[in-house]
């Protein structure tokens, strides 16, 4: 769950699922995928589930989900308050949209548009002041992984991260998706997911912020996410292909 608290929000440890649903969607096909989460899922205690959508569409799932139990963010936001930033979005306008959350670090923003470990740090402390939860992604490649560095790459990542943020630390959400089990239906076991995860959250407690969130991300599906969520230190995952559909995500977000 998520409380409010001066200066931003503040992640609480609980059972968290976010749909990214990346650079898909339209007005009519957003509308009934909209329309069925808000009919499928009602609210428990601890669970929690969001949407994060393109920029284009923000008002439109505003206006779908203001009354219902969901959230919704971004699935990214520029470091910039305002300026001379051509096609960036600040902070301080996804707020106005009703957001919640924003995405930082995506693996495909890290590959794809240059976002390194000190961009996506900055982006972190801008989304926190305007009052936005950031869920900040780390992961490795699979180069990575067979060259034994994950928890070298990830502590990496979300040390810039901390560095940065200090005392603020517990207001993020932190997202390990290993980038060679994104969209190729390939998934780290429960047991893999779970030794990074418990490493993360051993790092969180150092900046006291043990009790963050913790989001899988990688090919979740809804015949394995039970497993993974039950393991310890998982609390829930960050969802792309699989959010594109109503049955699929909700089915995860009630495993």
């Amino acid at each position: 769950m998520t409380l409010r608290a001066a200066g931003g929000f503040i992640a609480m440890r609980g059972k968290f699922v976010v749909g990214n649903w990346k650079m898909n969607g339209g007005l009519a096909v957003n509308a009934a995928l909209l329309s069925e989460l808000a009919a499928g899922w009602k609210a428990e205690p601890g669970r929690q589930i969001a949407v994060c959508a393109p920029y284009p569409y923000l008002g439109q799932v505003s206006a779908a989900l203001r009354a219902t139990a969901i959230a919704w963010g971004a699935q990214d936001v520029s470091e910039h308050e305002s300026g001379a930033f051509t096609g960036e979005v600040s902070a301080g306008m996804l707020v106005e949209f009703g957001c919640r959350y924003a995405i930082v670090g995506h693996s495909e923003r890290r590959q794809f548009f240059g976002d390194t470990d000190a961009v996506v740090a900055a982006k972190t402390v801008a989304a926190l002041a305007a009052g936005l939860t950031p869920i900040v992604c780390v992961g490795e490649t699979l180069a990575e992984r067979d060259a034994g560095a994950t928890m070298a790459v990830v502590s990496r990542q979300l040390d810039a991260v901390l560095a940065a943020v200090g005392e603020r630390a517990a207001k993020i959400t932190v997202a390990y998706e290993p980038v060679w089990a994104i969209g190729t239906g390939r998934t780290a076991s429960p047991e893999e997911a779970q030794a990074v995860h418990a490493m993360l959250r051993a790092r969180l407690a150092r900046s006291s912020a043990a009790e963050v969130s913790l989001l899988y991300g990688g090919s979740v599906k809804a015949d394995n996410a039970k497993a993974l969520f039950a393991m310890t230190d998982i609390d829930g995952g960050l969802i792309g292909g699989a959010s594109l559909r109503s049955a699929e995500f909700l089915a995860i977000a009630r495993a």
